[in-house]
């Protein structure tokens, strides 16, 4: 994966123009901060990396580093870790972005490994946004991308009822 103190972040982009503050977001992870929606490194991240529904060169790069903390130490994670990929994988795919090439390979390779790392999580508590976060990325890096999209929908239980009582009424 591209090194956090390669000049290379500076010639990618983010929503902003160039990435060359990411590095210092990803660095923050291995403190494995919780999200609230407004703090960092999380709200930087998805500001100037998955903003509005848009990807970049930087969003590429960026995953390898959170699926890595993820592997550093599955038990501190909390919902966004996974979240965060599968939505770069889902606004990918949606909007028909390519990665690219000297990226694909240690994206794609990070994205293969998230099937693996849910099971590791099995002994801990998960609420119904971690459990939709964590089988939304599943099926993110396993190409099912509407499926994925559709559960990171139900992150909240009130959203999971809203559907079953729609499903039933059918």
């Amino acid at each position: 994966m591209l090194e956090l103190n390669s000049p290379r972040w500076n010639d990618l982009s983010d929503a902003y123009g160039s990435a060359g503050t990411i590095p210092e977001l990803l660095r923050q992870l291995s403190t494995f901060p919780s999200d609230d929606g407004s703090s960092e490194p999380w709200s930087g991240l998805w500001s100037a990396l998955a903003h509005q529904g848009d990807v970049y060169s930087a969003s590429f790069a960026a995953v390898p580093h959170v699926i890595a903390a993820i592997v550093s130490s599955p038990e501190r994670v909390s919902d966004v870790y996974f979240h965060f990929p599968a939505w770069v994988e889902i606004c990918r795919h949606k909007n028909g972005v390519d990665v690219p090439d000297e990226l694909a390979a240690d994206y794609f390779d990070s994205l293969s490994r998230i099937p693996a790392l849910v099971p590791r999580l099995a002994g801990t508590q998960w609420s119904t946004g971690f459990t939709a976060c964590a089988l939304s990325a599943t099926a993110a890096a396993k190409g099912q991308h509407e499926l994925a999209e559709a559960l990171l929908e139900l992150t909240s239980s009130d959203t999971v009822g809203e559907f079953l009582e729609w499903s039933y009424d059918r």
